[in-house]
């Protein structure tokens, strides 16, 4: 299990940052291995239900994630159960017009897909990912 971390401050508010990650359809413009997001349906507890393609070290990935937790502008877990198993927490902290954005994942990699020698390679590509993602999370929103 690979778990990653990384926290960001964007000078804009909650509500704001919030609504942009709300609508999955945003992720592939500030997640660079996300190729795609499509199916998104609203579920009872206010999350989001989709479908994604997301490519790792050369390997394209497709599975579905639903939002298990959902409290707008304070947090929103999303987890996927199939072939890449993983789940992703967005934590949001408002401070007036500003709002820190902490990003948490913890995933599975199937080890014969990658191999055992690339684990510790994809480990380090995804702390470089996270930190991309919420660097273009804080760019998208400031400009």
């Amino acid at each position: 299990m690979f778990k990653v971390e990384k926290t960001v401050t964007v000078n804009a508010p909650v509500e704001k940052v919030f609504g942009f990650l709300e609508d999955k359809t945003h992720l592939p413009e500030i997640w660079p291995s996300m190729i795609e997001v499509r199916d998104e349906e609203v579920l009872p507890n206010g999350g989001k239900r989709f479908h994604w393609t997301y490519k790792m070290a050369g390997m394209r990935f497709e599975g579905d994630t639903e939002e298990i937790e959902f409290e707008r502008n304070r947090r929103i877990v999303g987890e996927s159960k199939k072939v890449v198993e993983n789940k992703v927490t967005w934590t949001f902290e408002p401070h007036e017009q500003v709002t820190d954005v902490r990003f948490e994942a913890a995933y599975n990699v199937p080890v014969p897909l990658v191999g055992k020698v690339a684990e510790s390679v994809l480990a380090r590509m995804n702390e470089g990912e996270a930190e991309l993602v919420l660097d273009n999370l804080k760019t998208r929103l400031e400009s």
